[in-house]
């Protein structure tokens, strides 16, 4: 025998079915909408208010830099760089005297160069001076002659650049020279710049000895044979 009671469906009384499901769906709308993010203020958290406005940064400004390896000032020249172009054997003329012009001696001499081109040229540090055909070493330098070291000794058309030359200092090993020769050099000390260029001799023939100088380029020939004349 089954004692479970039997389930009975109430009914529910006459006319209140209607507004109790209406004011149960109220009132979940309303639960639900005030659970809704930004629903007691009426704003939208989710929507950005506004797009921040672009700044743009002023670019730098530009400066123009000076070409690698220009001299202010210096302009002209063959190289394209604005440096002036080293002389060359073509651009110049090349003579030689004797100093006092009336000496019995060729002992002191003083070599000049014309620059016979149509540009400014530059000389590199001293001419590299062989006397006579048969020497084995350039001439020695006078360093103390060097009067703006790390300079080029520049020469517009038709200037004229010296080198004072000491045929003979008194030394031992004197011999007979009959040519002088000279090479230029370049920026690099000691480099060779040119072709051999022939000076014409003063004399004949010169007494040459290992007490032989020559000075570094100048453009006043009387500093040059400074160095040399009391020698």
């Amino acid at each position: 025998m089954n004692n479970t009671p039997a389930c009975r469906h109430r009914k529910s009384p006459r006319g209140w079915k209607p507004y109790v499901v209406g004011a149960v769906v109220v009132a979940a709308l309303l639960a639900s909408t005030a659970c809704e993010p930004g629903a007691a203020d009426g704003s939208d958290k989710g929507t950005a208010s506004g797009r921040p406005s672009a700044t743009s940064s002023p670019k730098p400004t530009e400066t123009a830099s000076p070409k690698p390896g220009g001299t202010p000032g210096n302009t002209g020249g063959k190289d394209g760089s604005g440096l002036v172009a080293a002389c060359t054997a073509e651009d110049l003329a090349v003579s030689a005297v004797k100093e006092p012009a009336d000496s019995k001696e060729a002992r002191h001499l003083v070599i000049t160069v014309q620059n016979a081109g149509d540009e400014k040229c530059s000389l590199y540090h001293y001419p590299l001076v062989r006397l006579g055909a048969d020497a084995q070493t350039t001439v020695p330098v006078i360093e103390d002659s060097n009067l703006d070291p790390g300079t080029p000794v520049t020469i517009a058309p038709g200037e004229e650049a010296y080198a004072a030359l000491l045929v003979s200092g008194g030394a031992r090993d004197e011999y007979e020279a009959k040519s002088i020769t000279l090479r230029l050099q370049g920026s690099k000390l000691g480099s060779n710049a040119s072709k051999p260029l022939d000076v014409p001799m003063p004399v004949a023939t010169l007494y040459a000895d290992d007490g032989q100088l020559v000075t570094y380029w100048t453009t006043a020939s009387g500093a040059a044979l400074d160095f040399i004349m009391s020698k």
